[in-house]
């Protein structure tokens, strides 16, 4: 049974601290340079979509998809989506191979013209709201147009509804980021109840606007992945059809660098994206869009290839997850969340030490996320949080990073209590 750090006597500390270094210090002459900063798929995984280049034809739907025209995808690949997201396929615009393009031009539609009111540009100040731990990419947006970016403090079921109900008051705030399916980094997805309060808030800002980051709306670890309500079932029960746009891509199904995206949004949204798009582009590479309708199937298809990603991906997160048991539970300096899906775990040391983690993965030859990018302006203030990607390494290499972290962590820490 591991003993309270806390609890520990300065003398203990100095021993358990002596004994770590010396294990860290084999670990450093190692000459490591392991990677474990992004979410990307590895090779085994990137290989499941091969077959992907075998397609060579190129009329569907009676249209030769090497020339111009359907600005907003291909009827099948738009089913595609509309069958794997719950929705209809008029509601659905297929995109590039990122989302975040699609949140990226979305965000800039409303600074430039608006969503249904002032464009944000010319209003004195525009706030959006942050669930954090959060999506760095979502924080980089904001910075980007100058939006301010408002803290909302993330819940076991999702973000704090009443925070959420109270900063909407403010007409300023005109928007919230979510990824709530496995979030990005915690792995929590939002409980009924807490899409249902979403679905019927009633913001001061008539053109507020929900983000609603999908990415692994499909990505289990196993056949007990958590159930999402769908936020476009409800809507309509609130009057707020419009409030909400949804984004969802192929990017850790196929190839990040080469896969299919979707915004999905209400007719009124849609129209106002399309009026954007014909100005913005002829269209998407439709030819992409074909590969992946030809190579799945149907949603089905889609979902049995999940299966095949998750067997790759789940014993790499229970490796990590067993060092983290084996190594930091019971010592009081770190809390961690065991997520049934996604991309990443997200750990918590104890107040003050996680730049110092970092510190020291780095020296030893292991790259972490930055720390502090988990939240806006790269400004933990505890600095206590770390976002961990299990997915690129190697099961070896993975192995020794997770060991090496919990090292590190062990000492971050004891080199605090001792002052």
């Amino acid at each position: 049974m591991a003993e309270l750090y806390c609890k520990m006597t300065a003398e203990q500390l100095k021993t358990e601290q002596k004994e770590l270094f010396a294990r860290y210090n084999k670990f450093k002459a190692k000459g490591l340079k392991l990677d474990m900063s992004r979410g990307k798929p590895g090779a085994d995984q990137l290989d499941l979509s091969n077959g992907l280049n075998e397609v060579n034809d190129y009329i569907a739907d009676g249209v030769d998809l090497r020339n111009y025209g359907m600005l907003d995808g291909i009827p099948s690949c738009k089913k595609l989506f509309a069958d794997l997201m719950g929705v209809q396929p008029e509601n659905v615009i297929v995109g590039p191979n990122a989302s975040l393009t699609l949140m990226f031009d979305y965000i800039s539609q409303c600074v430039t013209h608006g969503a249904g009111d002032k464009p944000w540009c010319s209003l004195p100040e525009v706030k959006f709201l942050c669930p954090v731990p959060g999506y760095d990419r979502h924080f980089t947006i904001l910075e980007y147009f100058g939006i301010k970016m408002v803290n909302i403090e993330m819940k076991e079921d999702g973000p704090d509804i009443d925070a959420v109900e109270e900063h909407i008051k403010d007409e300023a705030v005109k928007g919230m980021f979510c990824v709530p399916k496995y979030s990005n980094p915690q792995g929590i997805t939002y409980s009924d109840e807490t899409v249902r309060r979403i679905a019927a808030l009633k913001p001061a800002a008539k053109d507020f606007r929900i983000i609603w980051d999908n990415a692994y709306c499909i990505h289990d670890l196993d056949d007990n992945g958590d159930e999402l309500l769908n936020i476009f079932d409800i809507l309509s029960q609130y009057g707020n059809e419009d409030m909400v746009i949804e984004v969802c891509s192929t990017s850790k199904i196929t190839f990040p660098g080469a896969g299919v995206s979707a915004i999905i949004a209400s007719d009124n949204n849609i129209a106002s994206i399309k009026k954007r798009l014909n100005a913005q582009t002829i269209s998407y590479d439709k030819m992409n869009q074909h590969r992946h309708v030809e190579f799945f199937g149907d949603a089905e298809g889609v979902r049995a290839h999940m299966k095949k990603h998750a067997k790759i991906l789940k014993p790499k997160f229970d490796m990590v997850l067993e060092h983290f048991n084996a190594e930091l539970s019971g010592r009081g300096i770190a809390e961690w969340i065991t997520p049934k899906g996604g991309y990443f775990i997200s750990l918590n040391v104890m107040d003050g030490c996680a730049k110092r983690v970092g510190e020291l993965c780095k020296d030893a030859g292991v790259t972490l996320t930055t720390v502090g990018a988990t939240y806006p302006y790269n400004n933990d203030k505890k600095d206590s949080n770390i976002r961990i990607a299990p997915s690129f390494p190697p099961v070896e290499e993975l192995n020794l990073a997770a060991e090496l972290l919990c090292i590190c962590v062990r000492l971050a820490c004891i080199e605090k209590l001792l002052g």
